[in-house]
C-alpha cells in the first residue's frame, strides 16, 4: 500500500476526477428528474401525492434510516477500555504544535502537567511553528513554570502543522505519541484513559480522544458546536470504535503507537493531492495510515479534551471548509486501500468497507441532491420550505437526544434545533464547495490573535530545544 519514495501509493489523485464526474452526472440527472416531476403536476396534486411519487426522497430516506440504525446499534455496543495502573502505562511523548496561539499555550501546558499520569513516563514538547505573535514567550513562561519538564522547539518560519508535529516526533523518546492542539486543555485523567488501549490491546494502533468545547461562554456558535461535537464525534466514533474503524483521530487529542507510525511518517510528511502538498487534514491522514497497516483505531470516551472553537460565522465556515476538503481527499485514500486485501487477520474490515462506501455516496448523491433542493425551492418554494423546516426539526432530534443521554438536561434541545436551521441557511454549501476545491490546502483559521504581555521571565537556566533529556522507557 505504500511505496518507498516517501509518497502515497493510494489512488486518490486518480479517483478525484471520477468523483467530480459522478457528482456532476448525478446532479444533472437527479435535478432533471425532479424538475420533470414538479412541472408535470399541478401544485395541489403534488402536495397530495408527495409521499407516493417522490421515489428519490423515499430512497434517500430509506438509506439514511438503515445507516442510522446500524450506527445506533454499534454505539449501543460501545465499551471503553479500562484505565491501567501506573506500572502498566507506557512512556509517552506529548507534542503540542502551536502557531499564533498566544497566551492560550500556557493553560494548555498546565492542563497536561496537572494530569494524573506518572511524571517519569511523560515527555512534553512544545513546537512553535514560526509564530508571528508572542507564542514563543508564553512557551518560555510555561517552561519556566515547569522546569526540566517542558522541551521547546522553535521553527524558523511557518511550515505547517505536519512539520511542527514531525519536529516533535524527531525528539521523542516515548513509546506512544500523544498530540494535543495548542488551543485545547485536557482533564486530569484524560491521558491515562487515552493511552490505556495501546498498552492493553496489541491490535490497537491509534486512539481518538473525546472532543468537547472549551469556550462555551463565548456566544451561540460554541454552544451549537458542543451539541454537534457530541453527536458527530462521541456518538459516531463510539460506534466506529466497536469494529476498530474510527475514521479520524482528532488533532485536538490523539495517541499513536510509535512503532506503527514511525515507518510511515516519511509518506505522511510528503503527502500530495492533485500535485499540491497536503498541508491540512494531518490527523485524518495519520488515521488512514494506521488503518491501512491493519491496526485498529479506537475511541476513548473518558479521554476528554476541551478545545476552543470559532465564535463567528467566518471562523466557523473556514474551519468546516478545511475539514470538508481534507475529508474528500482522505475518503478517496481510504476507498483506494479498501479495494485491496485489508486487515485479513482481524475482524471489522467489512464494516469499515461499508461505511467507507457510504462516504462515497454522500460525496456524490448527497451533494447532487442539494441541486435538487434548489430546483424545488425555485418551483415550489412554500411547500419545499415547509418540508425543509420539518427535516431540520427531525434531524436535530438525534443530536439533542444523544446530548441529553450523555450529559442530561435540555441544553441539547435548546441548541440542536437552532444549529439545524443555521446549517441549512448558512453552512449548507460548505461540503459541496469543499468537494469542488479539495486540492486547496490553506489552513484558513490561524491569524494573529490579540497580543497580551507574558509574565516576566526569571533569570533561571532553562533548558533549550537542543538540551538532551533522559526519560524512563520502562513500560
Amino acid at each position: 500500500m505504500l511505496n518507498t519514495n516517501g509518497s502515497y501509493n493510494f489512488k486518490a489523485d486518480i479517483f478525484f476526477p471520477w468523483l467530480l464526474l459522478c457528482t456532476l452526472i448525478s446532479a444533472i440527472t437527479l435535478t432533471w428528474w425532479q424538475v420533470q416531476a414538479l412541472t408535470s403536476l399541478e401544485f395541489w396534486k403534488l402536495v397530495q401525492s408527495w409521499p407516493t411519487i417522490n421515489y428519490l426522497t423515499f430512497g434517500l430516506t430509506l438509506w439514511t434510516v438503515l445507516t442510522l440504525s446500524w450506527r445506533i446499534w454499534f454505539a449501543c455496543r460501545y465499551r471503553s477500555y479500562a484505565p491501567l495502573s501506573d506500572s502498566a502505562l507506557p512512556t509517552i511523548t506529548i507534542v503540542i504544535p502551536a502557531y499564533n496561539e498566544g497566551r492560550q499555550i500556557l493553560p494548555t501546558v498546565r492542563s497536561v502537567m496537572n494530569s494524573r499520569y506518572p511524571m517519569e513516563k511523560m515527555q512534553v514538547i512544545c513546537v512553535d511553528d514560526g509564530s508571528q505573535d508572542d507564542t514563543w514567550e508564553w512557551m518560555q513562561t510555561a517552561q519556566q513554570e515547569f522546569p526540566r519538564r517542558v522541551q521547546l522547539i522553535r521553527q524558523p518560519f511557518n511550515r505547517g502543522k505536519r512539520h511542527a508535529l514531525m519536529a516533535g516526533f524527531a525528539k521523542a523518546v516515548g513509546q506512544v505519541y500523544v498530540t494535543i492542539d495548542s488551543d485545547s486543555e485536557v482533564l486530569p485523567d484524560t491521558l491515562r484513559h487515552l493511552v490505556s488501549p495501546l498498552a492493553s490491546d496489541p491490535r490497537v494502533g491509534a486512539v481518538a480522544g473525546n472532543v468537547r468545547v472549551l469556550n462555551l461562554a463565548e456566544g451561540a456558535i460554541p454552544k451549537m458546536m458542543e451539541v454537534s461535537f457530541t453527536s458527530g464525534f462521541d456518538f459516531i466514533r463510539s460506534g466506529q470504535s466497536v469494529y476498530g474503524g474510527v475514521f479520524c483521530t482528532p488533532g485536538a487529542l490523539s495517541a499513536y503507537r510509535v512503532d506503527v507510525i514511525n515507518p510511515l511518517l516519511k509518506n505522511w510528511i510528503n503527502q500530495t493531492f492533485m500535485g499540491r502538498h497536503a498541508a491540512i487534514g494531518e490527523d485524518r491522514a495519520l488515521t488512514n495510515l494506521v488503518l491501512s497497516s491493519g491496526f485498529r483505531v479506537v475511541y476513548q470516551r473518558e479521554a476528554v479534551v476541551l478545545t476552543k472553537v470559532p465564535t463567528t460565522f467566518t471562523g466557523l465556515r473556514r474551519m468546516l471548509l478545511r475539514w470538508a476538503r481534507s475529508n474528500v481527499r482522505e475518503n478517496l485514500v481510504m476507498l483506494s486501500f479498501m479495494i485491496g486485501r485489508f486487515r485479513p487477520t482481524d475482524s471489522g474490515s467489512g464494516w469499515i468497507r461499508l461505511f467507507s462506501t457510504t462516504q462515497f455516496f454522500r460525496m456524490t448523491f448527497g451533494e447532487a441532491f442539494k441541486f435538487v433542493v434548489v430546483a424545488q425551492l425555485l418551483l415550489a418554494p412554500v411547500h419545499t420550505l415547509f418540508l425543509l423546516a420539518v427535516a431540520c426539526i427531525i434531524s436535530a432530534s438525534l443530536p439533542a437526544l444523544v446530548y441529553q443521554k450523555r450529559h442530561g438536561g435540555w441544553f441539547g434541545w435548546r441548541w440542536a434545533i437552532p444549529y439545524a436551521f443555521y446549517w441549512l441557511f448558512c453552512l449548507y454549501w460548505i461540503s459541496l464547495w469543499g468537494l469542488l476545491t479539495a486540492s486547496r490546502s490553506g489552513w484558513l483559521t490561524r491569524g494573529l490573535p490579540n497580543v497580551a504581555p507574558p509574565p516576566k521571565l526569571l533569570p533561571t537556566d532553562l533548558p533549550t530545544a537542543g538540551t538532551s533529556r533522559v526519560f524512563s522507557k520502562a513500560a
